[in-house]
């Protein structure tokens, strides 16, 4: 009984952890880590890219909560700065590994 258990034990952590590192896919806005969710909307493309060439990097944030998320592959995003796209990746305490990037409808 007591092997039972442990094994049960064993297998639900497995599994908790292989859904912790599955992907998801999120609809949201790139923006720049200065603005933010102010520019998370039409017409922030032109802000977006002017301040990432002052120095800010690229971020997503996200439709549902509007949680900001650190972009690991900077350059995968770069010709989406300031649209709403949809993101595929993991995310990984506040940053978000990328694995394809696509306009949302």
């Amino acid at each position: 009984m007591k092997s039972r258990f442990t094994t049960a034990i064993a297998v639900l952590l497995f599994t908790a952890a292989l859904a912790m590192a599955a992907d998801g896919t999120w609809t949201g806005w790139i923006t720049d880590d200065k603005c933010g969710v102010k520019a998370a909307h039409d017409g922030a493309r032109d802000c977006t890219i002017k301040c990432v060439k002052e120095g800010a990097k690229y971020v997503f944030v996200n439709d549902g909560d509007k949680k900001i998320y650190t972009i690991d592959a900077q350059d995968k995003v770069a010709e989406h700065a300031g649209h709403h796209v949809k993101v595929t990746g993991t995310v990984e305490g506040d940053t978000l590994k990328l694995s394809a990037v696509e306009m949302a409808k």
